[in-house]
């Protein structure tokens, strides 16, 4: 499941924002990789890609500043 979850992720976050390397980055959102209208594109696909629901409350750099932070959070709201 969590290699499913992650695939999925990576096919949405370089269609969101294909001139991010994903996969070394660790600090998406500290280091402003991602701006607010990114995380709000990625947050969207992701509902829908996942079936969840993404509050206002998980709207935390720690979620969204790398790949791994993203697969936690997905699988925490999937098991809500």
């Amino acid at each position: 499941m969590a290699d499913e979850i992650r695939e999925e992720l990576m096919e949405i976050l370089t269609d969101c924002c294909p001139d991010i390397d994903f996969e070394a980055e660790t600090a998406l959102v500290d280091d402003q990789l991602l701006d607010s209208l990114s995380i709000v594109m990625i947050v969207g696909e992701l509902n829908e890609a996942f079936g969840i629901t993404i509050t206002a409350e998980e709207l935390l750099p720690e979620n969204f500043n790398s790949v791994a932070a993203m697969c936690r959070l997905i699988e925490r709201m999937q098991d809500e």
